[in-house]
């Protein structure tokens, strides 16, 4: 048997396909969820797998948190559940702070009364980068410009794990993600475009984009496949670093390219809805 490991937001888009990686490679897996945007289908196939344990639970509820901890013992925590949304982070902020910041305090708390190997951090690429100006690129050493609330409770939480991994003896990885896709995504927030996308042209409805004069084709992100995080999440359980690694493809690509190479997969035309032509190739 190999280590048993403890996935908060086991439930949701990303900490799904990480329980299953772990199940398939022969861990004892626990995952909690408290459900607010996780689903209990994501992980419905786990659910007859003898390793396999889910606890709908909050994470900051200590007392139960505590009483996970005494019973499972695990060996790694794989720490997914968050507040994710900056817009949600601005309008309100002690939420954000309660869950990203309070509910990873509740885990260094328990972890103090019952020891463990590793922890993997799960925190972001995006809110954490530097401002870019013309053009500019990012760099691996950028300090991050803690423009929202989210964004100070994510690094503030990297900062925090430094501390209680140095103090308590277990080995730790930060995992700042770019943008996320890939099956099980829910189509809403700043990260949800191509479920978006692809709800919308399936339906037979526009997509409104935003397009600026510097920015032809709209905003561009650093888009990363689920099944690459999953990697990566595989590697740093095996061998930690102890250190702020991120995890995107490098390449810069905007929405319109998105939702233009959607629509060809789909072999669907953008245009015709009520007449009016929905991105800039019409």
């Amino acid at each position: 048997m190999k280590n048993r490991v403890l996935v908060t937001g086991g439930a949701g888009f990303i900490g799904s396909h990480i329980c299953e990686m772990y199940i398939e490679e022969g861990y004892e897996v626990l995952c909690v969820d408290n459900l607010s945007s996780g689903k209990v289908d994501n992980i419905c196939l786990l659910l007859a797998e003898e390793r396999f344990t889910f606890v709908e639970a909050d994470i900051k509820d200590s007392a139960k948190m505590m009483a996970i901890f005494e019973s499972f013992r695990p060996n790694i925590i794989n720490h997914h559940a968050a507040q994710k949304s900056v817009v949600s982070s601005i309008e309100d902020p002690i939420y954000d702070l309660n869950i990203n910041l309070g509910g990873l305090l509740v885990l260094l708390r328990c972890i103090q009364k019952f020891p463990i190997e590793k922890f993997i951090y799960v925190s972001s690429g995006g809110a954490l980068s530097k401002v870019i100006e013309g053009t500019e690129k990012s760099k691996e050493s950028d300090t991050p410009q803690l423009l929202s609330p989210y964004a100070i409770t994510k690094y503030a939480g990297e900062k925090y794990l430094d501390i209680y991994a140095s103090t308590y003896g277990f080995e730790y990885t930060v995992l700042r993600y770019a943008n996320i896709y890939g099956p099980r995504q829910i189509p809403d927030g700043e990260c949800g475009v191509v479920p978006i996308f692809v709800n919308n042209i399936l339906a037979n409805k526009p997509s409104v984009l935003m397009t600026y004069a510097d920015m032809p084709k709209g905003c561009t992100r650093d888009y990363v496949y689920v099944g690459d995080v999953v990697e990566a999440n595989r590697l740093v359980s095996e061998k930690a670093v102890n250190t702020v690694l991120n995890i995107g493809t490098g390449d810069e690509i905007a929405i319109l390219d998105i939702y233009n190479t959607i629509l060809d997969v789909f072999e669907k035309k953008c245009y015709d809805y009520g007449g009016r032509a929905t991105c800039r190739r019409c």
